[in-house]
């Protein structure tokens, strides 16, 4: 008997992750369906997933880029230089991307006094100065509070002095951090479990009722972030490499997407990229600084987020902009994104900075946050993904550039 009811499990246990994550979706949708009892008290699965994820991050980062650099021996080649310059060109080509969009397909809003949670910076020189700040802090409030800035700096600073440690220090690090990692691999089994919970608390919630009226909008934003990302990305990818990019991306969007989408945390997604950066064979050097640096710096989805919904206010009040002054909105907010990244719904909170370089209101800006917010369910979710898989495509493509270059 207990061979016969331990069968289906051995049987599932045989699929890899991403098939268990799909049924994990597919069981989620249809216990929210047919039970939304039930999928409210399954959500606690999806939460304790998050957490977990959220708690082994900061860990894991510290701990890998530290023994990264105090293993990197002098002369050895990385990649991360050709990776920030792909962020870069993503970001702005993204940002390109949701200005023809915006023009395109012109959308107005319904503006109303609904108000949203969450205090907006007041320019792009508060939030560099955060950054600055955030860069400096205190190495164990950084671990608690995940301040992947300081936590960065932190490990690269440790790293490079521990180059010149001895022999039996580096290799207690290297231990170290591999027994981090075999945590992080513990986590990531959770994610069948977690997403089904995810999934099923999700669409108890929220369902798709609150989103109708802001169709047109969400599928200007997501249009915009799946052309990116089989379109323009593809082609980056592409140009850099000189191979068929679709492979890598699809790996990528099967790998980072799908788990980003649902967890919208890039810093929570961190873990899942590393883990899928091994796999794919890539550079540890390169990989275990490119992924924490991305999910902090290569914002993408953001820069699509608030350039669309900034130029619809716009537009819903009659304010003409010209086609070099939105491309100008779109760089300026792209480049601040990082000073918010890594959280759920941290790009909306840019749309009244963004907003008041066309002499918006605050009042109405918060407006647009607050519609943002009930769109993220789809919004933040989709920006998440796209945003953390590119993390890990473009890692990949710089990596591969440079198996050709050598």
């Amino acid at each position: 008997m207990s061979t016969s009811l331990s069968a289906p499990f051995k049987a599932l246990n045989r699929l890899g992750l991403i098939p268990q994550i799909v049924i994990g979706i597919l069981c989620g949708i249809a216990v929210a369906t047919l039970s939304p009892e039930l999928a409210a008290s399954v959500s606690l699965l999806g939460q304790v997933f998050i957490s977990a994820l959220k708690a082994v991050a900061p860990v894991l980062v510290f701990v890998l880029v530290m023994a990264a650099i105090a293993g990197h021996q002098r002369g050895q080649p990385t990649q991360i230089h050709s990776v920030l310059v792909l962020y870069l060109i993503g970001t702005l080509v993204a940002a390109l991307v949701a200005v023809v969009a915006s023009f395109a397909l012109p959308t107005e809003l319904t503006l109303n006094t609904a108000q949203a949670s969450g205090n907006p910076p007041g320019g792009v020189v508060e939030i560099l100065r955060n950054l600055l700040l955030s860069a400096v802090a205190n190495p164990i409030s950084a671990l608690m509070n995940a301040n992947f800035i300081a936590i960065l700096v932190w490990a690269v600073s440790l790293g490079l002095v521990l180059r010149s440690a001895s022999a039996a220090t580096k290799a207690m690090i290297e231990d170290l951090s591999q027994a981090v990692s075999t945590l992080v691999r513990w986590v990531i089994r959770l994610a069948p479990l977690g997403i089904f919970g995810l999934v099923a608390g999700t669409l108890a919630e929220a369902g798709i009722g609150a989103l109708l009226e802001y169709a047109q909008l969400l599928s200007v934003i997501v249009g915009c972030m799946l052309f990116v990302a089989l379109v323009t990305n593809p082609l980056i990818v592409f140009l850099a490499t000189r191979q068929n990019p679709y492979p890598l991306v699809f790996s990528c969007l099967r790998g980072s997407a799908i788990t980003a989408f649902f967890t919208r945390s890039s810093a929570a997604n961190i873990p899942v990229n590393l883990e899928l950066c091994k796999r794919l064979k890539l550079d540890e050097d390169t990989y275990s600084i490119s992924i924490p640096l991305g999910a902090t710096i290569n914002m993408s989805g953001a820069a699509i987020t608030i350039s669309v919904m900034t130029l619809a206010t716009a537009h819903t009040l009659g304010i003409s902009v010209d086609f070099v002054t939105a491309l100008l909105l779109c760089v300026v907010s792209a480049l601040a994104a990082c000073g918010v990244s890594g959280v759920a719904g941290g790009s909306l909170l840019l749309i009244p900075m963004a907003a008041s370089l066309f002499g918006i209101s605050a009042d109405v800006a918060m407006q647009v946050v607050a519609i943002g917010f009930v769109i993220s369910v789809v919004q933040d979710s989709t920006e998440t993904a796209l945003n953390s898989s590119t993390d890990v495509l473009f890692t990949a493509a710089a990596s591969r550039r440079g198996e050709l270059s050598d």
